[in-house]
């Protein structure tokens, strides 16, 4: 069919049937915008005006055109993109509670801490660990991320480097984030001061540092989203108003891939740990157990390692994160010189048998 060669109402109807081929396979078959019989009376009945031809056509070629690239739009809404500023993401289902979990000791002087927090992918929701990282300036900090009610649908708010702290929803991440404002330390002659009441320093190492005891006014909970059923209700002071109209800085490089690598992580998948992340928090992002746990799930994408080595492999890491886990506990969120070639012993047989199991020619079957 060329441009005006729609020659009988017939040809509508094969059209529309087509049309509703391809809504029903896309399951947009009960959207409430278009009634397919209306449409296609109305379509017919035009058919028998040949001045109005023509735009039928083009109005059957763009509804074709955009129920084709329906799930393509869906693929790149929910995928495995970073859950930060610039991408946009909305979820009908509320993200779990906040994990509780012991804070690392911070790894250097100028170092901030950017709290654990739910990011969205493929696999669902997962937890994107704590960690401690470089700003990409001196005398910036870090406003976290947060998820909020809005239009029927659950929104990432990404979070943002800038010169004060804004809106974060209300959210307790706890370390000095209470809610409103950040009470963890800050900056002065170039240098971070941190609040040894929420920061965990070793002041052996660090000694720009201060105690200061915060009082909260607000409720704690571990609730981690706003607004909604059951979410927080908090909006934005004055501070964090004019704190939203401050220049500000994206994610570094390395939390972008920080989170990239928590999205492929099955231990820290809602869905798998039921709110319990295998890892919930980290003193860097180069931390050892979790590259240990990139490398199995590399091995679970290229197909190289069979369920069986997989299960045993993610058993043997869940029992170092706790023995870690418990070790931090007993000890204000160190570790002794003792626990740590333990736990180093550990991790060299672990990460042993990972390679051998990535290279002893068994694959899961396909």
């Amino acid at each position: 069919m060329g441009n005006g060669n729609l020659r009988h109402p017939k040809q509508i109807r094969v059209t529309c049937v087509y049309i509703k081929k391809i809504r029903e396979n896309y399951r947009v078959r009960r959207s409430r915008h278009i009634d397919d019989s209306s449409v296609c009376s109305r379509l017919i009945g035009r058919a028998a005006r040949g001045q109005e031809r023509l735009q039928i056509m083009h109005s059957l070629r763009s509804m074709r055109t955009f129920l084709i690239a329906l799930p393509i739009l869906f693929a790149v809404l929910f995928s495995s993109a970073p859950s930060f500023a610039g991408v946009f993401i909305s979820v009908a289902i509320a993200p779990p509670a906040l994990p509780v979990y012991t804070q690392p000791i911070c790894p250097a002087p100028g170092y901030l801490w950017t709290p654990g927090y739910w990011g969205y992918g493929q696999a669902g929701y997962y937890w994107v660990p704590g960690v401690w990282v470089r700003p990409p300036m001196v005398g910036m900090l870090w406003t976290p991320g947060y998820w909020g009610w809005g239009g029927g649908a659950y929104i990432w708010h990404g979070g943002y480097w800038g010169p004060h702290v804004g809106f974060y929803g209300g959210v307790n991440y706890g370390f000095g984030y209470t809610g409103a404002g950040f009470y963890g330390g800050y900056w002065a002659g170039g240098r971070f001061n941190y609040n040894r009441s929420v920061m965990n320093v070793n002041t052996t190492i660090i000694h720009n540092t201060y105690n200061q005891t915060i009082i909260n006014n607000r409720t704690v909970n571990r609730v981690s989203f706003n607004g909604g059923q059951g979410g927080i209700r908090a909006v934005p002071n004055a501070q964090e108003m004019a704190a939203s109209r401050e220049q500000h800085f994206q994610p570094t490089s390395n939390q972008i891939a920080h989170e990239q690598a928590a999205s492929v992580n099955r231990a820290q998948w809602a869905a798998v740990n039921h709110g319990r992340p295998g890892i919930p928090a980290m003193r860097s992002i180069n931390d050892r157990r979790y590259n240990q746990q990139q490398r199995i799930s590399q091995g679970i994408r290229r197909g190289q390692m069979t369920p069986g080595e997989v299960a045993r492999a993610e058993n043997r890491q869940q029992n170092i994160n706790r023995r870690i886990y418990a070790d931090r506990q007993a000890n204000g969120g160190r570790l002794t010189p003792r626990q740590r070639r333990n736990i180093n012993q550990r991790q060299n047989g672990a990460s042993r048998q990972i390679y051998r199991e990535n290279h002893n020619n068994q694959r899961r079957p396909r």
